[in-house]
């Protein structure tokens, strides 16, 4: 059973998640909360696996919510003394409205879903990241999170490729380089195993072997340090 929390200064769109979200027979919805300090409140009572996060939120936005709830309280970042389990977070967004859905990944965010998602890949993109697979859909989500590591660079990570790779980037074989290059450029690990001509059981060791190495949680972390520290740059294939 996946434990989510709805936070959404909406009350239409809020409830209308949770009533969407408790259709299913592997979910359930713990709490609801119209603000960024009432969701890390929730979150921290009733430890959900699952966190649909709204940025622009009164008295806490969804980003600062975010970063709170992943440096955590406690065990997982739950007040409750059995949760050993880090929540995750979805963000939800309006897709060119929301400029800060960079800053929410960088944050923690494990992805985002827009606000006019289909039922369907609602349940999909929650079980992926209860899964603890990040959220990451080929074309609009690839181009999005390009633009956004284009415009809104970490501050003091270098321009390009020298200098600014960390030294665990640089620790990588070869191949994990390259696996993490084509995780950034949102392929999945079918789509990369026919790219490297390997299978995708050898495409998922690498992927498990270089979020460890760099002590990432998911791909969408992989993603966000591909480009902030210049391994990949926007606009470059």
């Amino acid at each position: 059973m996946i434990g989510i929390v709805v936070a959404d200064d909406h009350e239409v769109v809020r409830a209308g998640f949770a009533a969407l979200l408790d259709t299913q027979p592997d979910f359930t919805v713990l709490g609801t909360a119209s603000d960024g300090a009432a969701a890390v409140r929730t979150c921290r009572q009733v430890c959900p696996d699952v966190v649909l996060m709204d940025v622009r939120m009164p008295v806490m936005d969804g980003i600062e919510a975010t970063r709170r709830l992943l440096a955590g309280a406690g065990p997982g970042g739950c007040d409750a003394g059995d949760c050993d389990r880090v929540p995750k977070v979805l963000i939800l967004t309006t897709f060119d409205l929301d400029e800060y859905v960079f800053d929410a990944l960088r944050a923690g965010a494990s992805g985002f879903l827009l606000k006019d998602v289909t039922a369907e890949r609602l349940f999909e993109g929650v079980r992926v990241v209860a899964a603890g697979e990040g959220l990451l859909a080929p074309g609009v989500t690839r181009r999005l999170i390009s633009e956004f590591a284009r415009l809104r660079p970490a501050p003091g990570a270098s321009a390009g490729p020298a200098g600014g790779v960390p030294a665990a980037v640089s620790a990588l074989t070869p191949r994990e380089t390259e696996v993490l290059r084509l995780v950034a450029e949102g392929l999945s690990n079918t789509e990369i195993a026919g790219r490297l001509v390997v299978t995708e059981e050898t495409v998922k060791t690498h992927v498990s072997r270089l979020l460890a190495k760099l002590g990432l949680r998911d791909r969408t972390q992989a993603v966000v340090l591909a480009y902030e520290s210049g391994l990949v740059v926007p606009g470059r294939g």
